[in-house]
């Protein structure tokens, strides 16, 4: 790698920077925006998708996500290219919120949303509104999903509104299988998704 080399004496009164090499990238991948969406998916070689070994890690980003009616933002993965989703994972949540009022706040581990050893869905955040003004937004990081050696890591941290709270919730997990990831399906724990998108890149 390159040495970088300011003009001046100080980063705030430069106007040129020598070159940087061998850095990393994010590589965008796909978007899919919701409408009235029972999931949205992303599965390795469908539409596009990349899901596999070319990256090490996945950035998926989720924009304004807008439920039907209450409910929580949920993921779960895949290792049959999508046929079907529960793969056994385990999790840990913490929630932090602090209502409009300004008299009501918290900072907690949530037992109530973490998951030992389960198939089911797994909260990203909870019971976000319908409100027109609600949504949620965030992201979450899938470490090394091709690899048939180790569990498959993630962390998410997301942002939403709960009933006037600003609501958000840290959840870090593994899918506790040596399979390959090969897809990834989102939705709400009832209802759809009726707005929103979610991008998917590759961290190169």
């Amino acid at each position: 790698m390159s040495i970088v080399k300011l003009n001046n004496n100080g980063v705030k009164n430069a106007t040129s920077f020598g070159s940087i090499s061998s850095l990393g990238s994010m590589v965008f991948i796909k978007k899919l925006t919701a409408s009235s969406s029972a999931t949205l998916s992303f599965v390795d070689g469908a539409s596009s998708v990349v899901l596999d070994n070319t990256y090490k890690e996945y950035l998926f980003t989720f924009n304004n996500i807008h439920p039907s009616a209450q409910a929580d933002f949920t993921f779960q993965g895949s290792t049959n290219t999508g046929s079907s989703y529960g793969v056994t994972a385990t999790t840990t949540y913490f929630k932090t919120y602090h209502n409009e009022a300004g008299n009501s706040t918290a900072l907690a581990y949530d037992t109530e949303r973490d998951e030992a050893q389960s198939t089911n869905f797994l909260k990203l955040n909870y019971a976000i509104t319908n409100d027109n003004d609600s949504s949620n937004s965030g992201f979450l990081r899938l470490f090394n999903p091709s690899s048939t050696t180790f569990a498959k890591h993630f962390i998410a941290d997301n942002q939403g509104e709960v009933n006037t709270n600003s609501l958000r919730s840290f959840v870090a997990g593994y899918f506790n299988t040596t399979s390959a990831i090969d897809g990834v399906q989102f939705k709400m724990s009832s209802g759809n998704i009726d707005a929103g998108d979610i991008c998917l890149y590759g961290i190169a």
